[in-house]
């Protein structure tokens, strides 16, 4: 019979090498993870706008009269919005179809974010924070953009509607300087 006094001690010598592998990988990983962390604390991504989210109806970017549908000097179509337990303001967006549109929103009190319908519009809105892209809706009618990221107790029914038009349709609504929404002010 083979001495197992042998074969017992590669076995302990070939874990203790699998459990030091191991040790090493999970402190790099943490390792990674804390310089990681201590980089964008010391530098935020740059793209990072703020906003006040004590001041934020009274003056800015996102007063009440400035939310929803514009068509900028420069022909650029911007919607504004901002959402809050549990709605979203404009409760209704009007888009052009086929035309790039950069949405800008922010929360005011809570984590949300959206999707329009089967779009690649989607985003999270964090008070204090404005979130912004820009998309194109390629076909025209109206689509739900839900709140899809949990919010409180009312959040299933914080949705609003977005209404596609076709280009030429949404350019003879848009009055300079007005914001568009297709909910009557």
């Amino acid at each position: 019979m083979p001495p197992t006094h042998d074969a017992e001690a590669v076995a302990v010598a070939a874990e203790r090498r699998w459990a030091l592998i191991v040790a090493a990988i999970i402190a790099v990983l943490v390792l990674m993870m804390v310089v990681t962390g201590l980089h964008w604390a010391a530098m935020p991504p740059s793209r990072v706008e703020t906003v006040d989210i004590n001041t934020l109806h009274l003056k800015g970017e996102f007063v009440e009269s400035n939310l929803g549908t514009a068509v900028d000097d420069d022909g650029k179509v911007t919607v504004r919005l901002i959402a809050q337990q549990y709605s979203f303001q404009p409760q209704c967006i009007v888009v052009p179809a086929d035309t790039p549109v950069t949405f800008r929103g922010t929360a005011t009190d809570a984590i949300h974010g959206f999707i329009v319908g089967r779009t690649n519009a989607n985003t999270m809105l964090i008070p204090g924070f404005v979130a912004t892209f820009t998309t194109s809706f390629r076909t025209t009618g109206e689509q739900l953009m839900p709140c899809h990221e949990y919010c409180g107790t009312g959040h299933e029914a914080m949705w609003a509607r977005v209404q596609v038009l076709p280009r030429e349709e949404f350019l003879a609504r848009a009055q300079p300087g007005e914001r568009m929404s297709c909910v009557p002010r």
